[in-house]
């Protein structure tokens, strides 16, 4: 790899070429070409995610309702919570039960009724970027145009919201599909987009 170059004696011009290197993907089930590559790879150098294990990301697994604030609360820096929520279905030692403090702690979620969280449950596409609008305290300037977003659900103003900031354009034919479960590749691609522009 290593080279040598003599000077002539008269005038010389030298070019160089470079080559970009190939894109490496942090996991194995995430192509370079897929479109939530970049935040994928960015939710990974952040520690936002390490994967479900076996070097894979599962980008098209449901995510349940504990990684979601567990990615939100490690975005915003993994702050210690003053005290651990009370929930009866989040037991202390789990992954999340930090995460689960700290969304309750700033509004972020109330949990499900009757004092549980349903942490293993799918989140939908309306609860994702509800949780995400909480977290970052956002609000939209206007009303969503989405047909299948009723203007008076709890959801309405969080997807308008992303709409606006471009943190989703929806699954076409003017919808947003809010009781969907949101996917992995998803949450993170709404995530990447929403912490870019702050």
């Amino acid at each position: 790899g290593k080279y040598s170059f003599t000077m002539p004696s008269g005038k010389a011009e030298i070019n160089a070429s470079f080559k970009k290197q190939a894109e490496t993907s942090p996991f194995a089930d995430v192509s370079t070409d897929a479109y939530y590559y970049e935040a994928v790879k960015w939710a990974a150098e952040n520690s936002i995610t390490g994967g479900v294990g076996n070097n894979l990301f599962g980008p098209d697994d449901p995510c349940s309702r504990a990684q979601i604030v567990t990615f939100l609360w490690r975005a915003a820096g993994s702050p210690d919570p003053t005290a651990l929520s009370t929930f009866t279905d989040v037991p202390a030692d789990s992954y999340y039960a930090k995460a689960v403090a700290w969304a309750v702690e700033n509004g972020v979620t109330t949990g499900t009724g009757e004092n549980r969280f349903s942490p293993n449950d799918p989140c939908t596409r309306g609860q994702a970027v509800t949780f995400l609008a909480r977290a970052l305290n956002a609000a939209a300037a206007g009303a969503t145009s989405f047909s299948d977003v009723p203007a008076d659900a709890y959801f309405a103003q969080a997807v308008a919201w992303a709409a606006e900031n471009g943190i989703t354009t929806g699954v076409g034919e003017n919808r947003f599909a809010p009781e969907d479960p949101c996917t992995r590749a998803q949450i993170v691609t709404f995530l990447w987009r929403a912490y870019r522009e702050n």
